[in-house]
């Protein structure tokens, strides 16, 4: 997955509404793999037999705070995709 190439120029209304939306998704995908290292992060921790309880509240303190940070992330752009409620695509 590459950089989004942005043009100079006159677009319509529906490609500005399209790009929105595919960064938006981008975006989900992007928080998707995110949640996805962090829960191999706790497995990992979690079947070591040598993790110590320390481990274990050190990596769930961890991921704690990427789970809010990612929670904070997705308000946003639902946010950004209530701009589109009234919209009708065709």
């Amino acid at each position: 997955m590459g950089m989004p190439i942005i043009r100079p120029g006159t677009i319509t209304r529906e490609e500005a509404v399209g790009n929105i939306m595919e960064s938006v998704a981008m975006e989900e995908a992007a928080l998707a793999h995110i949640l996805n290292a962090e829960s191999e992060k706790l497995l990992a921790v979690v079947n070591n037999p040598q993790s110590t309880a320390e481990d274990l509240m050190a990596v769930n303190k961890a991921v704690k705070s990427a789970i809010t940070a990612i929670t904070r992330l997705e308000v946003m752009l639902q946010g950004k995709l209530s701009m589109f409620d009234c919209i009708i695509c065709e």
